[in-house]
């Protein structure tokens, strides 16, 4: 059985390995970033509701969260909304798809206005009926070489890459074509480029649909 390497920002890593060990697979977390928190500022007016389309915009919020958590809070994927609930949202509204199904779930309960709490780099949404105030509440830190554990495991570790960003970053630091990656996403697919030994993309953008490919390719012979 080939590896699993886990290459997303820790807390997120570390659920990730305990995810893939319970599949029998061998997890290895080795972080391509590092989250810290950034200084923000609450709109003047409060808006209809709060948008997260990642878990460490609720872990790290801050205190400024504090006066948001009366407002329904709409997530993307299971974990950020684990999240928004460990932050003290007490309605918060999950959705299974990317940040343009959560705002069309925000669209039919009559949101209006929405504040998207967000990291540094983060892919925009722009719906034209849902006025959206955005504001940076973390930044995730790229590392500057491949971390030890991954370049221990590769080239025989199947990589999974979580995000457009991530994917970018991995191609830049490996040879693909000696590795296999599994992508959470068509589109963190794609931004990893071409000419992978292997290169796969889950069904859906959720952790159990991407363990499902890796979990595939990990099973191929060597």
């Amino acid at each position: 059985m080939r590896p699993l390497l886990v290459l997303r920002p820790e807390p997120g890593a570390s659920a990730t390995v305990v995810q893939a060990r319970a599949l029998g697979l061998e997890a290895v977390a080795a972080p391509l970033f590092t989250i810290r928190p950034l200084d923000w500022d609450l709109p003047d007016r409060l808006p209809d509701a709060v948008l997260l389309t990642s878990a460490n915009a609720a872990r790290h919020g801050g205190t400024g969260l504090s006066r948001l958590t009366d407002l329904p809070a709409y997530a993307v994927g299971a974990a950020t909304a684990g999240a928004a609930r460990e932050a003290g949202f007490g309605r918060v509204v999950a959705g299974d798809g990317d940040a343009e199904a959560i705002l069309a779930c925000a669209r039919r309960d009559g949101v209006r206005a929405i504040l998207h709490l967000a990291g540094r780099e983060h892919r925009e949404v722009m719906p034209d009926d849902i006025a959206i105030d955005r504001r940076m509440v973390y930044a995730a830190e790229a590392v500057e070489n491949l971390p030890e554990a991954a370049r221990a495991a590769l080239p025989d570790a199947v990589a999974l890459l979580h995000s457009p960003r991530a994917a970018r970053l991995f191609a830049r630091l490996v040879d693909p074509a000696r590795i296999a990656i599994a992508a959470i996403s068509p589109a963190a697919l794609a931004a990893a480029g071409p000419g992978w030994r292997i290169a796969e993309a889950a069904e859906r953008p959720t952790d159990a649909s991407l363990l499902a490919v890796a979990a595939k390719l990990c099973n191929q012979r060597r």
